[in-house]
């Protein structure tokens, strides 16, 4: 029998945003995960916030909200929120009920500032790394170290001299000038971007384009390809390697020796040696055509370890791929490299809670 069109709603019912999530749906394993690891910053919150006034939005749906933005490729807080008011899944990751009111976009931006002093993002991401390495998912030994471009929140016309001087506009749009670049030689030394003076114009390859961007760093363990520590560091010709020094460094501390992977641009040999000073065996990709040979000799590529570790140091590209495809990391949406850090940590965080949980779902062993 053909059903009808009820035009008239219910006026009285009870319903729960529990009811309405699948019992198998893949957000249960991933909201578990992000409270526990919330339940250890608690007395990180409470220093956060003033013991007296008007109660704020908990920065524990704050930062779970970004990672719904993270994992749902949600464009802008603005976005998010509008979501917020009809969508039962996020109401429900974020413990609100039916007829709570969703916070206003403007939450975000009043936030953010008090994240960002207090690191809160930074330790959101370790507490993850830490209940990956309390389930034993982690490898103790073998890393791998890679970076990328993630294009600022600027463009090429913002790029402009210091000293004020260069060529005038070609009409009279104040929002959006005209500007011939053609033939004028542009660098960092000279020029600086107006909309983010953090950004610099550089490129990774012979043949791409310069753009305005910061570089992104990744440390991957080799395991299950989880990732341990995620920077934002200026975009120079020397940051890569210096950043993964640091990483090491910060990490990975302790006399036990251990392999880390990367492509041909970490085969110098000033990365070579600080990585052998420090007890790790730089399992780097040789790089022959560099002036004076590669750096690596048969004591490390001799190994059979070492195909190994070329093999799996693929991985990080996924862990970009993912970040800049789904996560929105692609191009920063905001200005700073404080900013991009903060949403950096939180798309990185969201990426681990996500392999962590499908991990565990598919019961892989320590």
């Amino acid at each position: 029998m053909r059903g009808k069109d009820q035009k008239q709603g219910t006026l009285l019912c009870i319903v729960s945003p529990e009811s309405r999530v699948p019992s198998d749906h893949p957000l249960r394993g991933i909201k578990v995960l992000a409270d526990e690891a919330l339940r250890r910053l608690s007395e990180l919150f409470d220093e956060m916030y003033a013991r007296e006034g008007r109660p704020s939005i908990p920065p524990e749906r704050l930062l779970k909200a970004t990672l719904l933005m993270a994992l749902y490729t949600v464009r802008s807080e603005r976005q998010f929120c509008e979501q917020l008011d009809y969508n039962l899944l996020f109401r429900w990751f974020l413990d609100m009920d039916v007829i709570e009111p969703a916070f206003d976009h403007s939450v975000f931006a009043k936030n953010r500032a008090r994240l960002i002093a207090h690191e809160a993002a930074g330790a959101f991401f370790r507490e993850v790394v830490a209940l990956a390495r309390e389930r034993k998912l982690l490898s103790a030994e073998h890393f791998t170290v890679d970076g990328t471009l993630i294009e600022a929140w600027a463009s090429l016309k913002s790029f402009k001299r210091k000293d004020g001087q260069g060529r005038p506009p070609e009409d009279d749009d104040p929002g959006n000038p005209a500007v011939d670049f053609k033939g004028e030689q542009r660098s960092n030394e000279k020029h600086e971007s107006a909309t983010d003076p953090q950004a610099r114009l550089y490129k990774k390859s012979t043949g791409a384009k310069a753009v305005l961007c910061h570089m992104g760093h990744a440390l991957m363990e080799n395991r299950h390809g989880l990732l341990v520590d995620l920077r934002v560091t200026e975009a120079n010709g020397r940051a890569e390697r210096e950043t993964a020094l640091a990483l090491l460094d910060e990490n990975l501390p302790g006399a036990k020796r251990l392999t880390v992977g990367g492509d041909k641009g970490y085969d110098t040999r000033e990365f070579v040696r600080e990585c052998r000073e420090r007890n790790v065996t730089p399992h780097v990709s040789s790089n022959e055509k560099r002036c004076g040979g590669s750096a690596l000799d048969d004591r490390t590529t001799r190994h059979a370890g070492y195909g190994v570790s070329q093999r799996l140091r693929k991985r990080v590209e996924e862990i970009f791929g993912w970040l800049k495809t789904v996560g929105g990391l692609r191009k920063t949406r905001y200005v700073g490299r404080e900013k991009t850090q903060l949403w950096g940590y939180l798309t990185g965080a969201a990426y681990n809670l996500l392999r962590i949980s499908r991990l565990q779902a598919a019961g892989a062993e320590p």
